[in-house]
């Protein structure tokens, strides 16, 4: 009798042994692996040339080059992810990458459309802490589907889009340089390292 009831424990055991195996496959197989690390390192590069740019130039001017730098920015972001989803054989339809883009995305086009109208009533100084602050909350929602890193990243941009919000206006530039410049560098290099450039 002692036989008859050990079988079903053991059956149970590896029943469940194998659901937690499928469940693990099931997530990294929804996890977005893509994300890029030398092309993040680069996308920092260009925003510290931005931020370098503004401190010589007319006051006027930041918002163009920032502007013009969040344009090369997505477009060297976008080529890395292709690059790099081509190079691992991910494929960009996957239930990760959407996963990471539907959370990516809605803070990103909430930022432009904030953005214009921030300019339109006059709250220019305040366009820094909300660019970070959104693209923060991107990455954080995002970065839920992908490496454990990205979420992080997303909470340093936060940070800094916080204090950007609450800091003199004469330090925006240099809080965006920070946070679109060294945070992605630093988290560029750290990706590339452990997960495949």
């Amino acid at each position: 009798m002692l036989k008859g009831m050990s079988a079903p424990i053991e059956l149970h055991a590896h029943a469940t042994s194998n659901l937690r195996f499928i469940r693990e496959t099931m997530e990294r197989a929804s996890t977005f692996t893509a994300v890029p690390g030398w092309g993040g390192a680069l996308m920092g590069l260009a925003a510290l040339a931005a931020c370098l740019l503004c401190q010589v130039v007319e006051p006027r001017l930041w918002l163009p080059i920032w502007l013009g730098c969040g344009v090369l920015s997505f477009s060297i972001g976008t080529l890395a992810i292709v690059e790099k989803s081509r190079r691992r054989k991910t494929p960009l339809d996957s239930p990760g990458a959407r996963r990471f883009l539907l959370g990516f995305a809605p803070p990103l086009v909430a930022g432009a459309v904030l953005t214009a109208a921030f300019v339109r009533f006059g709250l220019e100084r305040f366009i820094p802490g909300l660019l970070l602050l959104l693209y923060g909350t991107g990455v954080v929602t995002g970065g839920t589907f992908s490496v454990r890193v990205v979420p992080l990243m997303g909470i340093c941009f936060q940070v800094l889009g916080a204090l950007a919000l609450f800091a003199p206006a004469a330090y925006g530039n240099l809080l965006m340089g920070a946070g679109f410049g060294l945070v992605h560098i630093v988290f560029g290099v750290v990706i590339a390292r452990r997960h495949g450039g």
